[in-house]
């Protein structure tokens, strides 16, 4: 299990780094929620890979047999892997590559809220803002929303994966 777990573990943190990495530099002159798009079909697409191991652990290593439990351990594990790197990644970008990016996203969220909300409505979602600016700006804060939205995305994946292949062993009765 832990070559199985350690090998698409490290293909999906490769994968996410890669198509998110292409998805910055290819897509930066694109609306942020085009961009969004292209970040969770990467995120997805990455995440795959739980479920090609799990499959190959099963099929490969384990005689064709899996049980839920084992399957979504696998799963988590290698979801696990991913977000790590992809937490990694981002503090990277947002503090060396694109160190303006926080201020670019915050302003273009700004002109959001002002084209959408009344005067009024917006006062008071500004302040909600301003409120969590510093809090979003912190670089563990980074690390840790995009260390957790992959790892919910894989947590999900990982489950429905771990239902779909399940195979309990056959016993002569």
């Amino acid at each position: 299990m832990k070559n199985t777990v350690l090998r698409y573990g490290v293909l999906s943190a490769i994968t996410i780094c890669v198509l998110n990495l292409a998805g910055w530099f290819l897509g930066k002159n694109l609306d942020y929620s085009i961009q969004e798009v292209i970040g969770y079909t990467g995120i997805v697409v990455a995440l795959l890979f739980v479920f090609f191991g799990i499959k190959h652990y099963r099929d490969k290593e384990n005689n064709g047999v899996v049980t839920f439990g084992k399957a979504l351990l696998i799963g988590v594990l290698i979801s696990l892997m991913a977000a790590l790197a992809f937490g990694v990644l981002d503090v990277i970008y947002v503090k060396y590559i694109n160190p303006d990016f926080m201020a670019e996203y915050y302003a273009h969220h700004v002109e959001q809220l002002k084209s959408t909300l009344s005067e009024a409505e917006f006062k008071i979602e500004f302040e909600k803002l301003e409120a969590q600016k510093e809090l979003f700006s912190n670089t563990f804060m980074s690390f840790f929303l995009m260390f957790i939205t992959v790892f919910i995305i894989g947590f999900i994946i990982s489950l429905l994966s771990g239902l779909i292949l399940q195979r309990k062993p056959v016993t002569d009765s």
